[in-house]
């Protein structure tokens, strides 16, 4: 047990249990009555949260949609935040970054179910890329406008990311990206499958 000791894994195990946080399950439960995981798509993230309580609240949907996107975010950044401040390497950053999206995606707080990992994501990579996560956004930004399906405005989005970092970044290690990326993919399956069934709800 004495590789419990070791700043690296302590803070692991740290991003973990904090990534797996299930913000917007707590704040729909609290401020809503509403429990997302029985509802919509059943997902933890801030599309379900403003989908389902704005069946009966469209106010307080905004509030608690735009809420659980920032806390999701913040989670993976926060740790990594922590961790670059005493000195820790950046590869373990970048373990860090992915056991963050993991953390969201599989959490252990909700019997290794959890959501789609893409505010948290986002989180992690604005503080380890944030020329190309901006890029990213940028890309989400036009097609949440154009195309208003907001599991393919992140796809896109994430896909736009993955390549900047290829051209921006040619010299680093992409491993820990690439295995974030496919995180987030794996995670939107279903939603692939109602993209090309044309079954995937747009937002309104």
């Amino acid at each position: 047990m004495e590789f419990l000791f070791n700043t690296n894994v302590q803070f692991f195990i740290l991003a973990y249990l904090v990534g797996g946080i299930p913000f917007g399950l707590l704040l729909a439960k609290q401020f809503a009555g509403v429990d997302i995981k029985a509802s919509g798509s059943k997902s933890i993230g801030a599309t379900n949260v403003l989908r389902v309580v704005k069946e009966t609240n469209p106010s307080l949907a905004n509030k608690l949609g735009a809420a659980t996107l920032a806390l999701d975010a913040f989670k993976g950044f926060f740790v990594l935040a922590i961790a670059n401040i005493i000195g820790l390497s950046e590869a373990t950053l970048w373990g860090i970054a992915v056991l963050s999206v993991v953390g969201h995606c599989f959490s252990p707080y909700l019997n290794f179910e959890g959501g789609k990992g893409v505010a948290t994501g986002m989180g992690v990579m604005i503080f380890m890329l944030p020329v190309e996560t901006i890029i990213a956004l940028v890309v989400w930004a036009i097609g949440a406008k154009v195309i208003r399906i907001s599991s393919l405005s992140s796809l896109t989005a994430l896909s736009a990311l993955v390549i900047a970092s290829f051209i921006l970044k040619p010299e680093m290690a992409h491993a820990p990206v690439i295995m974030i990326a496919f995180i987030l993919f794996y995670k939107h399956i279903p939603n692939i499958i109602r993209i090309f069934n044309g079954e995937e709800k747009r937002v309104v």
